[in-house]
């Protein structure tokens, strides 16, 4: 397992929410997934005008990664301008693939509000696992 550094991941995930494109809730998004093998995935929410077409940017950097191949991941950190959490669309695409992920949420100044398990925030995950049963 990679070594986790947290400030870095942070301040990465507020390098990405300043590329966020948000003309209509002014909530700029950033996010930077760490992969297994070290190498960090940035993503920032990207809306649009007809509100179900945006992306948010948990969604974004887990698809930027998984298009490059890496599907195991250690931490996520997120930040918006006041410590918000990641919604239930992002809690369930992250869990699909890391369900014991480490999610770390912070505010644009660094702040970290919270710093749990993905399990935590989303109880009793639904994954591929739960087809088979």
């Amino acid at each position: 397992m990679t070594d986790i550094h947290i400030p870095q991941l942070i301040n990465q995930a507020i390098t990405a929410s300043q590329r966020a494109y948000a003309p209509y809730s002014n909530y700029q998004v950033g996010a930077a997934l760490l992969a297994q093998d070290g190498q960090i995935f940035t993503g920032c929410n990207v809306e649009n005008a007809t509100y179900p077409a945006g992306i948010c940017a948990e969604r974004t950097a887990l698809v930027k990664a998984v298009s490059e191949g890496v599907r195991d991941f250690v931490a996520i950190a997120v930040v918006t301008r006041g410590g918000g959490s990641p919604c239930g669309i992002c809690r369930q695409m992250l869990y699909e693939f890391a369900p014991h992920l480490r999610v770390i949420i912070a505010d644009m100044n660094g702040t970290i509000h919270h710093d749990l398990p993905l399990k935590d925030l989303l109880p009793l995950g639904f994954s591929g696992i739960d087809l088979h049963k």
